[in-house]
C-alpha cells in the first residue's frame, strides 16, 4: 500500500519528549501541521505562553524553536479528540513509570496511561491512522497497541491502523541539537509504507543513512538496551571512583586515560553521585523484570546490579558528609548546589540529589538549596517536605532537632553560616565561584564537597576549605 504524504501529525503528551520532538519536526516540516495535546490544562498554557521563558520544559534552544514554529504550524491545545481526527499519524508519547503496586511492581512499567492513549486514538481516528510508540516501552507492547487498535479497526467505519516504534534517543540539556542532529533514527514496523511515510518526515532534515529500519520488537528493545548500557558505565566509572580515593587515583586521570581507548571512548566516563532522570533506572528495572519473565535470573541479577551501586554511591556521599563533619550534621547548615539531575535541564526525575538530601536531612542538617531552573515547589515535591522559612533558619538550630530545607537565591547566600558546600549538579556557573566569598561567610571549619568535580578546587583550598572531590584520592 502506498500511503500519501504526511500533512498532520498528533502528538498525545506535552512532556519531555513530546514537546521539544515536535517543536522541532513543526520547525524542519513547515508543509506538516503538528498539534500537541495533553489533559494537563496547566501544562498547555505554559507552552503557549507568550514568555518562551515559562516553557514547561528547559532545553537550550527550545524557546527559538518554539518561537519560530508556534502559531504557524506548531500547536498546543487541550482538545485531544478532535487532533486525533485530523491526523495522519499519531505519536503516543505519554509516561510509562515504574508500577508500585500489583504484579511487577517496582521494576515493571506502568502502561495505564499508553493503553487508555491507545483507546482513544481507536475511539477518535478517522480513515488510515499510523500510530507511533515514542514512549520508552517494554519489548511486545505494541502487540497491546495493536490489539486495541484491532478492535477499532473491525467494527466498520474504515478505520485503518499501522503500528510503528520510534524511540527517542535524545540527552537532556542536549536536546534541541540530539534531535536536529541525530546519530541515528529508529524506526520499527511491519508495514513497509507506513515506515517509508516516517522516515519521509524525518528526511526533511535527516539523511536516510542514519534512518534504520526494524522490526517492532527490535526496535522496542533496543531503547531499553541503550539506556541500560549508559547506566552501567555511569555505575561502572563511580565504583572506581570510590577505589580511586581509597588508593590516591585520580579518577579524572583514570577516565582520560581509558578514554581514549577507541573501544570505550571518553564518554560516560565523569564519576559523579550517580545516574537520573525519566530513563535510565526505570529502563533497568523493566529490563530486570523482562528478564526474570523470561528465566534469565543471572541476566537480571546483573543489570539490578547496576542501579543496586547508583543507590550505593548516592548513600556513600551523604555518609561521607556525616562523616568528614564529626560524625554529625544535627543543626548544621549545608549549601546545596545543584538539584536537577544533571546541567541544562529543570528535570528532577530521579536526580541523585533527592536521595542525599533527604538522607542528610533524615540526619538533622539544615539544607540551603539553590538551582538555577529547579523552582523552590518542584524541590518541596521530590523531598516530600515544606521549606523553612529563611527568618526561621537564619539563627542556629539546636543539636537534635528535625531536619529541614529551606530555598536559597545565589551560592553565595546558600553558604552564608553553613559547615559545607556540596555540588550535586554540574551547572557551568559552578566552576567559577568566587570561593574567597563564599568561604568568607561559612562557619570554620568549613568544607566543599564536590560531587561533580567541576569547581576549582585548588581555589577553594586557597580559601581556606577542606576538599573532598569526587574519585579524587
Amino acid at each position: 500500500m502506498t500511503l500519501s504524504p504526511i500533512r498532520s501529525i498528533c502528538c498525545i503528551g506535552a512532556g519531555y519528549v513530546g514537546g521539544p520532538t515536535m517543536a522541532v519536526i513543526a520547525d524542519r516540516c513547515p508543509d506538516i501541521q503538528v498539534t500537541v495535546v495533553d489533559l494537563n490544562a496547566e501544562r498547555i498554557a505554559a507552552w503557549n505562553d507568550s514568555d518562551l521563558t515559562r516553557l514547561p520544559v528547559y532545553e537550550p534552544g527550545l524557546d527559538a524553536v518554539v518561537g519560530r514554529a508556534r502559531g504557524r504550524n506548531l500547536h498546543f491545545t487541550t482538545e485531544v479528540d478532535g487532533a486525533i481526527a485530523a491526523a495522519d499519524m499519531v505519536f503516543l508519547s505519554v509516561n510509562t513509570p515504574t508500577k508500585t503496586r500489583g504484579v511487577g511492581a517496582g521494576q515493571a512499567s506502568d502502561l495505564r496511561w499508553i493503553e487508555a492513549s491507545a483507546r482513544q486514538v481507536a475511539a477518535a481516528s478517522q480513515g488510515h491512522t499510523i500510530v507511533v510508540e515514542k514512549s520508552t516501552l517494554p519489548v511486545r507492547t505494541a502487540e497491546a497497541v495493536k490489539a486495541i487498535l484491532g478492535g477499532a479497526q473491525g467494527s466498520g467505519g474504515g478505520k485503518t491502523f499501522s503500528v510503528l516504534s520510534n524511540p527517542e534517543f535524545l540527552a537532556e540539556g542536549t536536546a534541541i541539537g540530539d534531535l536536529e542532529d541525530p546519530d541515528r533514527v529508529l524506526i520499527g514496523g511491519e508495514d513497509p509504507a507506513a515506515i517509508d511515510a516516517l522516515a519521509n518526515v524525518y528526511g526533511h532534515w535527516v539523511s536516510q543513512e542514519r534512518i534504520l529500519r526494524t522490526n517492532l520488537w527490535s526496535s522496542e528493545l533496543s531503547k531499553l538496551t541503550a539506556n541500560a548500557f549508559l547506566a552501567q558505565r555511569i555505575s561502572s566509572i563511580n565504583s572506581i571512583a570510590a577505589l580511586c580515593e581509597a588508593t590516591g587515583a585520580d579518577v579524572r586521570e583514570v577516565g582520560r586515560a581509558i578514554g581514549t581507548d577507541s573501544r570505550i571512548g571518553p564518554k560516560f566516563l565523569q564519576a559523579g553521585p550517580g545516574f537520573g532522570g525519566s530513563c535510565f533506572q526505570k529502563d533497568i528495572l523493566n529490563l530486570v523484570y523482562l528478564c526474570r519473565h523470561y528465566g534469565l535470573e543471572e541476566a537480571a541479577s546483573y543489570w539490578e546490579s547496576v542501579v543496586g551501586l547508583n543507590t550505593w554511591q548516592q548513600q556513600r556521599i551523604a555518609r561521607l558528609v556525616v562523616n568528614s563533619l564529626f560524625g554529625t550534621v544535627s543543626g548544621k547548615r549545608l549549601a546545596v548546589l545543584g538539584f536537577a539531575f544533571k546541567a541544562d535541564t529543570n528535570d528532577t526525575r530521579e536526580a541523585p540529589a533527592i536521595r542525599i538530601c533527604r538522607d542528610l536531612i533524615e540526619e538533622g542538617a539544615q539544607l540551603a538549596i539553590v538551582d538555577p531552573k529547579v523552582d523552590s515547589a518542584q524541590i518541596a515535591r521530590d523531598l516530600e517536605r515544606s521549606p523553612v522559612a529563611a527568618d526561621a533558619a537564619a539563627g542556629s538550630r539546636p543539636i537534635g532537632a528535625d531536619g529541614s530545607w529551606l530555598a536559597a537565591g545565589t551560592p553565595l547566600e546558600a553558604a552564608r553560616g553553613a559547615d559545607a558546600v556540596l555540588i550535586l549538579t554540574e551547572w557551568r556557573d559552578y566552576r567559577q565561584l568566587d570561593w574567597a566569598s563564599i568561604a568568607g561567610v561559612m562557619r570554620r571549619p568549613a568544607w566543599l564537597f564536590d560531587a561533580r568535580a567541576v569547581a576549582d578546587g585548588a581555589a577553594a583550598r586557597a580559601a581556606g576549605l577542606n576538599v573532598w572531590t569526587v574519585g579524587e584520592g
